[in-house]
């Protein structure tokens, strides 16, 4: 039997919340690796053996089915489950719990009858609009059962072209909850991630877009530059010495054929290669061979981004460039899984994705899957590390950034006080945060230090302060009462503790500061801010019991 980790039971809960208390469908967004899996088998065994319903899984590749049909031994071997899969040569109809291959049974909702509640993984692919075969089988479920409730999961809740997958008029309406990369980092049930970029860099300048997305055959051409290969593939033979697995996503087959040769001419180690083209019994052969440990190389050309489970993968280098945040998270979301033989996944990034859309436990998509134009992210120059923009020092190889650039002058007009003594007082929306760790200068070693917060309020225009921890008296006051504003975990009694959690997403977003400046004083003050919402604290509380005689769908 499996016991469902803290994040997992808040996610069933908020289901059931969901389907009792609203008559729309819910998404559950968890990360790639954080278990989705558990979560639905421990709902079938709910609704089947608590309620007496009836439940189908889609999901649309292989592997998935799979994963899913080994949890749901394991969880609840006592209710009966079928498969529908052309694939895996199943045809289970009559099951109260069937895994179905969504490619196999789109056409097929009559034949496989009513359910009371269909649960789809990867629920991202369903589309907003158009005849996909996810919509032509949902809305042919739900003639069957009018009173049929969906629930989604995904990691990425949006879609390339059309934004969020929950919208008022889809078969997905609302995110009942929602865990992060961050969360589940530092509270180890993902693994950490650390990036670097490639020292050899393509020009995509030249590089045009359509429908969100680089013209393929112009990236293809692009990256697979003989100069551009030979880089590449030395950097990650250098990199990967001590590393156990490497997944490459190349940009086309051609281009992923060349990486594999030059693997094996240049270097004399061997590559096992797929893409869509590959036949299913080759396929299968050689992804047995990477996950047992006989192959170290695997190279793939966009068919490994979803379902693929190989928890001792060490490293994903990314020898391809996406505008696409969803693609990018779930390919590196390929090194998210726990094993005993990694302290670390290492992401290789060779397209300039990092950079391009941010640390991946901070993506931000609202309106598009095109990222905010926003470069939440800094390369190291001594080291080539990928890094959040925030940090002053690099944690791998102890490089001191330069603090941020302020302007010259002032974008607009001025608004201070025009006499000595006059006092003003402005607004400033935060765009950004930076935080990083300030010792006076001149002062001896084992002087109290302080952590400096840049607020960057405008383009290259900063607000700071200075939080006082490591000291005594009233400026330790002052910040004990800044952090319990922001933080409900335990004030942090040095910089670098406070930093921990800080990166840990531990701390309340600043929304907006107001900055009090009077004529004659160089010296700006903030005196007041809008923060967001608090972040939950490290020791999660008790989740309550829901109550099994009341059926919520």
């Amino acid at each position: 039997m499996i016991t469902l980790r803290p994040y997992q039971e808040d996610v069933k809960t908020a289901v059931y919340d969901h389907l009792r208390t609203r008559d729309d469908n819910p998404c559950a967004v968890v990360p790639t690796a954080g278990g989705k899996t558990p979560i639905m088998a421990s709902i079938c065994k709910d609704a089947v053996g608590l309620w007496g319903g009836r439940v189908l899984i889609l999901a649309h590749v292989k592997e998935l089915l799979e994963q899913t049909a080994d949890k749901l031994k394991v969880v609840c071997p006592e209710i009966g489950f079928g498969i529908y899969s052309a694939g895996l040569k199943r045809r289970d109809t009559q099951n109260p719990v069937i895994v179905a291959s969504i490619q196999s049974v789109y056409k097929k909702a009559c034949e496989l009858d009513a359910f009371n509640l269909i649960m789809v993984d990867e629920a991202h692919l369903i589309p907003l609009e158009g005849d996909g075969m996810y919509r032509q089988f949902l809305a042919d479920a739900k003639l069957i059962n009018p009173e049929l409730r969906i629930v989604g999961f995904t990691a990425t809740p949006y879609r390339l072209k059309t934004g969020p997958i929950c919208t008022p008029e889809g078969f997905l309406n609302h995110i009942c909850y929602e865990v992060g990369v961050r969360e589940l980092i530092r509270d180890g049930f993902l693994c950490p991630l650390i990036s670097k970029a490639g020292r050899a860099k393509a020009d995509m300048s030249s590089l045009h877009v359509r429908a969100g997305e680089f013209i393929s055959d112009e990236v293809e051409s692009l990256m697979d530059q003989e100069s551009l290969v030979n880089s590449a593939v030395s950097e990650i033979v250098e990199y990967t010495a001590e590393r156990k697995a490497c997944l490459i996503f190349s940009s086309g087959v051609q281009h992923g054929q060349h990486i594999v040769a030059v693997l094996r001419e240049e270097h004399g180690v061997e590559c096992g290669f797929v893409s869509g083209e590959t036949p299913i019994p080759e396929r299968d052969a050689t992804l047995a061979r990477f996950k047992a440990g006989q192959l170290k190389y695997l190279c793939n050309v966009n068919v490994l981004t979803t379902g693929f489970d190989a928890p001792h993968i060490d490293c994903v280098a990314l020898v391809r460039p996406t505008m696409s945040p969803g693609l990018y998270y779930q390919m590196v979301g390929r090194g998210f899984r726990l094993n005993p033989s990694k302290e670390n996944c290492l992401i290789l990034d060779f397209g300039g994705n990092v950079l391009r859309h941010g640390p991946v436990d901070e993506i931000k998509v609202t309106t598009s899957d095109r990222g905010d134009g926003k470069a939440p992210a800094k390369e190291c120059p001594q080291c080539q590390a990928l890094i959040a923009a925030g940090f002053a020092t690099c944690p791998q190889c102890g490089y001191v950034f330069p603090p941020p650039e302020r302007q010259q002058h002032d974008p607009k007009a001025s608004e201070a006080g025009i006499l000595s003594g006059q006092v003003t007082t402005t607004k400033f929306r935060v765009e950004d945060v930076y935080y990083g760790i300030h010792t006076k200068r001149g002062a001896s070693e084992d002087a109290p230090r302080t952590l400096r917060v840049d607020y960057r309020v405008g383009w290259h225009e900063y607000k700071s302060e200075w939080i006082c921890f490591e000291h005594e008296g009233y400026a330790r006051q002052k910040a004990i009462a800044w952090w319990r504003k922001r933080s409900p975990d335990p004030v942090p009694d040095n910089v670098e503790r406070a930093i921990e959690i800080i990166e840990g997403g531990g701390l309340a977003p600043t929304l907006a500061i107001k900055v009090r400046s009077v004529a004659g004083d160089p010296y700006e003050r903030i005196i007041d801010y809008e923060l967001g919402p608090m972040p939950e604290g490290i020791h999660a509380s008790e989740h309550p019991e829901f109550d099994p005689d009341e059926i919520p769908f």
